[in-house]
């Protein structure tokens, strides 16, 4: 029986565990954490289940418009409304505890052992736990990522936080500098927003998600602008003090900003030294993640490597995905390889940013030839009723064939409608087939049909 170690327990190492475990392979799971790793218990899960309450609040806040009076509060809905933050954050923790219960009980169901403590590759195949030693015929590495500290803004768990520091705070934040417009610091800034904090934004470049597409970050700016956020383009934070019962953050230009509380969200660094990694030979890049090629091998045969810890897109369905492929690689099942091309991927903002495929960049940059249709939110009937009016969908397709090569959609619940453009790209559908595809009346859906229509009458094929 082939005997697997896996080092780290979230997507990464219980997908792998799960598909070893189904295929006959003795599997060890070390975690220091818990079961479902910092995704689970920290990251992933807790960010998720506060903006589920935060997008609530908002949806209540801005329902006037729909004939919704909140007799709470003297000034209306928005008046009447407050977030209870120990509510909150117990539900927000008991939620992650219990979703980590239920990976144990999914991983103990499959006979795979688990093992708390911190991991060491010893020899090649033997891992270490402590003065325990654990031989293994396959090691998978899924240890995951940690937030990078920025010198000078180091977090305290008080006032300098960083976001697996946040479900501690016993009040809401009063006026809260977010540090970082990435995925991370947008979905956080927009959390706390709705919930009632004073934000601010302090972003290095020119717009929120700089690395997302333009249209898209116009469309959430806006949203952010309009609802009171205060969004510092183009300023880069040089550090962070305390200041009494506050914060202030020094920007490189010296101007300084002042609240009760700093977010920082700078970015991850891979949770990949003192590991063991540079005495058995696995290669990691200059800035620590471990180098994989598309069945998840590292420089070492029978070494393994998925999730943060390698830097290839940093998402929860990537890293059991890589995880799978790698056990299914190892134990000799067939095997595709992983096609980055055909990855979705969303950002739990409000309205919520979804995307797969061929982006905008590439099209303007003249690296892929496609046509481009972008279909307003506001068109769409069911918008209409539901008071949504930020928003859009976008679609992108072979100018010849038609086929469609991905799309990106700014709604409530994009993450829920990218499905079906992901479909497409995966299969290789036409504009044509998705066109005849029947769609819900009326339904936010029904715009993914609308745009590929008018792409269908644009093209010559």
């Amino acid at each position: 029986m082939t005997r697997i170690v896996i080092i780290g327990g979230g997507p990464g190492g219980y997908e792998a565990a799960l598909v070893a475990a189904q295929l006959g392979a003795d599997v060890t799971v070390i975690e220091r954490d818990g079961p479902g790793g910092a995704c689970v218990l920290t990251d992933c899960v807790p960010s998720k289940t506060l903006i589920a309450t935060s997008t609530r609040m908002a949806v209540m806040s801005e329902s006037q418009g729909l004939g919704l009076r909140f007799s709470g509060g003297p000034d209306g809905i928005v008046g009447g409304l407050e977030a209870d933050m120990a509510t909150v954050n117990k539900r927000v923790k008991d939620l992650a505890r219990a979703q980590s219960f239920d990976v144990a009980e999914r991983l103990s169901y499959e006979e795979v052992k688990i093992v708390r403590g911190e991991a060491r590759l010893v020899e090649p195949h033997v891992v270490a736990v402590g003065d325990r030693r654990v031989p293994a015929d396959i090691v998978l590495l899924a240890t995951g990522a940690t937030p990078r500290v920025l010198p000078g803004a180091e977090p305290d768990g008080e006032r300098i936080l960083n976001w697996r520091q946040l479900y501690d705070l016993p009040e809401l934040p009063g006026e809260l500098i977010v540090v970082g417009s990435g995925v991370t610091g947008a979905e956080l800034a927009g959390a706390y927003l709705s919930l009632g904090s004073k934000v601010t934004l302090v972003s290095s470049r020119d717009r929120i998600l700089p690395s997302e597409d333009a249209d898209a970050a116009s469309v959430l700016q806006d949203v952010f602008l309009r609802r009171g956020m205060n969004v510092m383009s183009r300023s880069r934070a040089a550090g962070v003090e305390r200041s009494g019962h506050g914060v202030i953050v020094t920007l490189e230009d010296g101007a300084k900003v002042e609240g009760t509380h700093c977010l920082m969200t700078v970015g991850m660094v891979p949770n990949t030294q003192g590991i063991g990694l540079e005495d058995v030979g696995v290669r990691c890049d200059s800035r620590g993640f471990v180098e994989v090629d598309k069945v998840s091998r590292t420089s070492v045969p029978h070494i393994y490597a998925s999730g943060d810890c390698t830097g290839i897109l940093m998402l929860a369905s990537v890293a059991g995905m890589q995880g799978r492929i790698a056990m299914w690689h190892a134990l000799g099942e067939a095997v595709q390889p992983l096609k980055l091309g055909w990855v979705s991927s969303n950002i739990f903002t409000d309205p919520e940013v979804a995307s797969v495929g061929v982006t905008q960049q590439m099209v303007d940059s003249g690296d892929v030839n496609a046509r481009t249709v972008m279909l307003p939110l506001f068109t769409n009937a069911r918008a209409k009723m539901q008071g949504f009016e930020d928003g859009f969908v976008k679609l992108f397709c072979r100018p010849s064939t038609g086929i469609v090569l991905g799309g990106v959609i700014v709604a409530p619940r994009a993450s829920e409608l990218i499905l079906g453009v992901s479909i497409a790209v995966q299969q290789h559908l036409t504009v044509d087939q998705v066109a005849h595809t029947f769609a819900v009346y009326p339904s936010l859906s029904g715009s993914i049909t609308e745009a590929s229509r008018r792409l269908m009458s644009e093209h010559a094929y």
